[in-house]
């Protein structure tokens, strides 16, 4: 297929190409090798397809391939999170669906950007609404997450079972219902049915609000919006946030929270200024 660059076949080119930067070596794979790489049909076996169907592919005959077989394909050639991407876009025309990376961790890069934000509370979440990374000032202002365990950090079950959170939403049943909105939403994207399950479950067990929000089936994207918290500290304090993708990982959200007004970004200075 062509995408517009006048090469007609820059799914096979791209196949080609990362199949010859293997080293089949050190794959275990033998042999007297008159060029560098994989051989079609070591490639075609790793990607449990025939050697016939992978050849067309790389001589641009017999159609799209399906996802499926793009996502075995990626895998046989050890493509990283972008080369498949890549190979989607030139064999199907749009990016894969997104999908759970199983990293709950973020970049040094990602962290340094956090704390570049000194008096805007910034936090990674994931589809589920674990918070994997924070600020400084997202400690201060949000939740003191560095002092939780892993389990804690999530948004849900602090909305829904921990009542100082609930109690700190001048507008519980809104916040409420957009996580729930976006959690669906989310978990159905990214493709996390077993944990979006687990916590359903968890929290239908123990939560009537969270079985009403959940059976009313809405869903939304995190987009942007406002949030009023009350502080122990620094009294009442509104934000308007905004959420971000992060590049690379489609399983993961940026969200950052800036002062709405003067009262809010002087609490803030306060703040930060004196923990």
């Amino acid at each position: 297929m062509t995408d517009g660059s006048g090469d007609p076949n820059r799914l096979g080119a791209f196949l080609k190409d990362r199949r010859l930067r293997l080293d089949a070596k050190a794959l275990g794979l033998g042999g007297r090798r008159r060029t560098p790489g994989l051989r079609r049909e070591e490639v075609a076996q790793r990607a449990h397809i025939s050697t016939t169907w992978y050849t067309w592919l790389e001589q641009g005959r017999g159609g799209a391939p399906s996802p499926r077989v793009l996502d075995s394909l990626a895998t046989a050639l050890l493509m990283t999170e972008a080369e498949r991407q890549h190979l989607f876009l030139v064999g199907l025309g749009h990016p894969p669906k997104a999908r759970h990376l199983s990293r709950e961790w973020i970049s040094g890069r990602l962290q340094r950007f956090l704390d570049a934000l000194p008096l805007m509370p910034a936090t990674v979440a994931t589809a589920t609404w674990d918070i994997i990374g924070w600020n400084r000032a997202a400690r201060l202002a949000l939740a003191d997450y560095e002092a939780m365990a892993p389990r804690a950090r999530n948004i849900l079950r602090r909305i829904f079972l921990d009542p100082a959170t609930r109690g700190a939403q001048v507008d519980w049943e809104p916040v409420a219902r957009f996580l729930v909105a976006t959690f669906r939403a989310e978990t159905a994207r990214t493709g996390e049915n077993a944990r979006a399950a687990e916590l359903v479950a968890e929290l239908s067990a123990s939560s009537p609000d969270f079985v009403r929000l959940w059976s009313e089936n809405d869903v939304t994207i995190t987009g942007d919006g406002a949030k009023t918290i009350r502080h122990a500290a620094a009294g009442e304090l509104t934000f308007e946030f905004s959420s971000f993708a992060i590049d690379g990982r489609p399983d993961l959200r940026l969200l950052v929270y800036v002062p709405a007004d003067a009262a809010t970004r002087d609490g803030m200075h306060r703040l930060c200024a004196t923990q």
